[in-house]
């Protein structure tokens, strides 16, 4: 029992390193080898698939040499890239040694698939233990902190997994080959919607009404540890009757045609159906082989003749011994290696046609939906086991441990309080608008406090955020507005637009009322674009009202509608009041969007400093984030500073409230 709990472990940190890669080599595609919208999608997505297309050629090698030696070889590359990516400078450096990382951590898996034939409980605590360090991080994982504590957590997570490499295992039986099948699948879905704790929290931010996450990080991460506890138990302790089996691939589909619905208040209930449905279709695949009777005989007996023979099966992979005995093991490995890279096909697959809808202009809700019924297929397909024995790990205890280590994020994070009125109305008002590429700097790292020192300098009284990125699996599973939020001490309020986590956002030093979000013609773009506005409670009955907005029109078509939609909703939400619209608008002076704007009766609150170029950060040249306000503030010291935390500069003006 012993060293199947090692081996558990084992799967378990690998499983962990591999999915911090993937954190880094998924957001690098876009931001690194993608350059933004400069190179075409359909290039992103055969850079991405090649790689997985590339470890389909392991499985043959591990019949030839060996699974021990590949999985062995593999696991150090595996921890050497995760070690380095703590400090990676940034750039291709950063994309080539995360991209062989990724290699490595495939062909690592496809070695560990050729000597377990029980991997279930693995793969689950792995992406539990994951999640829940996620969320105890505050979605900012290590390998973005940097600094000694990220290397020496880092270190001890890489030293473990590597003396768990290094143990005797008990040689595998034939199967396997259904739950190494799922271990792409499972990991896509369960990054995107079942352990994502990013999405947790932006889904309790919909179920506060109006949308104000003025909030406790308690309230904002309860889904998390019920979602982990939930997998867990589903994955470790499986139906208990036949009758059970249909109820986890029910909750699974449930659950995830809930989020492909795409409306907010959805979330929670989408993030524990398929959590729970996850765990059971893992469960349904999970028959016990040879391996567990020799382990359990080695336990039983504790003779060290036993683990003796346990070993001597790794080194030569042969459970009955001669050639044909190898040759038959080897076949098996290569059929178990075989079937995780074809997993981890379908998981790139699945994350390519998903997020590429966002460039091509495709629906792409049915893309979890479809991975979602591969998975439950697979598991009602799976025979059941008559006598099904107990895995390595018991699973309440295993649950709650992790259920609990989840529950310590409150601990961790930072509450923002709720602003609150300053002595009378303010004379002024500082306004900074930046689109933050969903906090990817230009070097391709994950820049929290470039954002924040470039908005922080400004000493602003309200910030309007484009391109807010609260949860998608494609840029590491990041909540970047509350992380914000917490580091510049603002409450915010979101604007979703392509689904409920990318839009717009507003944040405030002063209270915020009337929120309302309008969606503006999509003209066929594939991303979505919306208007967020609130109205400033600046005390003693003076108001403002605020518009943050990103117009995202396809190429072809131009802004000209969509900021024509802007300017009508911002000035019939003001009725009068002092009106702030700013944002990425795509458009520069002269163009006739941005003459949409003007001729609403709008002022140009930046153009005492034309040429105030804002794009591309490293090398402006295009004028194309803007402020404008209505007549009776008055524009002053308009700045774009530079800096390269995003692919745009930040733009900044002081206004003058009109006297009374």
């Amino acid at each position: 029992m012993r060293y199947r709990q090692l081996t558990t472990g084992s799967l378990a940190l690998g499983v962990v390193l591999l999915i911090d890669v993937l954190r880094v080599w998924l957001p690098g595609i876009i931001t690194i080898f993608g350059q933004a919208a400069s190179t075409p999608a359909e290039l992103m997505g055969a850079f991405a698939l090649g790689w997985f297309v590339l470890a389909m050629a392991s499985p043959a090698l591990v019949r030839r040499v060996g699974s021990r030696r590949v999985a062995g070889t593999a696991a150090v590359l595996l921890a050497v890239a995760r070690l380095a990516l703590t400090s990676a400078p940034g750039g291709r450096p950063q994309l080539w040694l995360a991209t062989a990382g990724l290699l490595a951590g495939l062909v690592w898996l496809v070695g560990v698939a050729g000597g377990t034939d029980r991997p279930v409980p693995g793969l689950a605590l792995g992406l539990a233990v994951n999640a829940a360090v996620h969320a105890l991080l505050d979605t900012y994982d290590l390998v973005w902190r940097g600094g000694w504590a990220a290397w020496l957590l880092s270190a001890v997570a890489v030293v473990l997994f590597l003396l768990g490499t290094a143990l005797p295992t008990a040689p595998p039986g034939p199967g396997g080959a259904r739950s190494w099948l799922l271990a792409g699948p499972v990991l896509l879905l369960a990054g995107m919607v079942a352990l994502a704790p990013a999405l947790a929290e932006t889904g309790m931010s919909y179920l506060v009404a109006g949308g104000d996450v003025a909030r406790s990080p308690l309230f904002g991460l309860a889904p998390v540890p019920v979602a982990v506890a939930g997998f867990l138990l589903a994955a470790l302790a499986g139906p208990t009757r036949r009758w059970g089996r249909p109820l986890g691939p029910a909750a699974l589909l449930v659950g995830v045609v809930l989020f492909a619905l795409g409306r907010g208040d959805l979330l929670v209930a989408a993030i524990l159906l398929t959590a729970v449905g996850l765990g059971a279709c893992l469960a349904l695949t999970d028959a016990p082989g040879r391996a567990d009777a020799v382990a359990a005989e080695t336990a039983e007996t504790g003779a060290a003749d036993a683990v003796g023979a346990v070993g001597a099966g790794v080194g030569t992979e042969a459970g009955d011994g001669g050639a044909a005995g190898v040759d038959g093991t080897r076949r098996a490995a290569a059929r178990r290696g075989y079937a995780v890279a074809a997993g981890m096909l379908l998981f790139v697959l699945g994350a390519v046609g998903y997020y590429s809808a966002y460039d091509l202009g495709y629906p792409n809700a049915a893309v979890p939906v479809v991975v979602a019924g591969v998975v439950a297929a697979v598991a009602l397909a799976a025979r059941p086991s008559g006598n099904r024995r107990p895995g390595p790990l018991p699973p309440l205890r295993t649950a709650g441990a992790v259920a609990a280590l989840a529950l310590l994020a409150p601990l961790f994070a930072d509450e923002v309080a709720v602003a609150s009125n300053r002595e009378g109305p303010p004379e002024r008002l500082r306004v900074v608008a930046y689109n933050i590429r969903m906090g990817f700097g230009l070097d391709g790292r994950f820049d929290l406090a470039g954002l924040s020192a470039a908005i922080d300098r400004q000493r602003p009284d309200v910030v309007l955020l484009s391109e807010v990125d609260r949860g998608w699996l494609l840029n590491g599973g990041h909540d970047t507005l509350d992380l914000l939020s917490d580091r510049l001490g603002m409450p915010y309020v979101f604007g979703p637009a392509a689904d409920p986590v990318w839009g717009d956002a507003v944040l405030s030093r002063w209270p915020v009322t009337d929120l309302r979000s309008r969606s503006l013609p999509s003209l066929g773009a594939p991303t979505g674009a919306q208007a967020l506005a609130v109205t400033l409670d600046l005390g003693d009955g003076v108001r403002c009202a605020v518009v943050s907005t990103h117009l995202q029109p396809p190429p072809d078509a131009g802004p000209v509608a969509q900021a024509r939609a802007v300017a009508d909703f911002a000035t019939g939400y003001a009725a009068g009041r002092p009106l702030v619209v700013a944002g990425d608008l795509n458009t520069e002076p002269g163009d006739e969007a941005f003459a949409q704007f003007t001729s609403a009766g709008l002022v140009d609150a930046l153009a005492v400093a034309r040429p105030l170029a804002t794009s591309p950060a490293d090398d402006p040249r295009q004028q194309i984030d803007h402020v404008f306000v209505s007549p009776g503030l008055t524009a002053s010291d308009p700045v774009a500073p530079r800096g390269e935390a995003s692919d745009h500069l930040p733009v900044a003006v002081t206004l003058t409230l009109p006297p009374g």
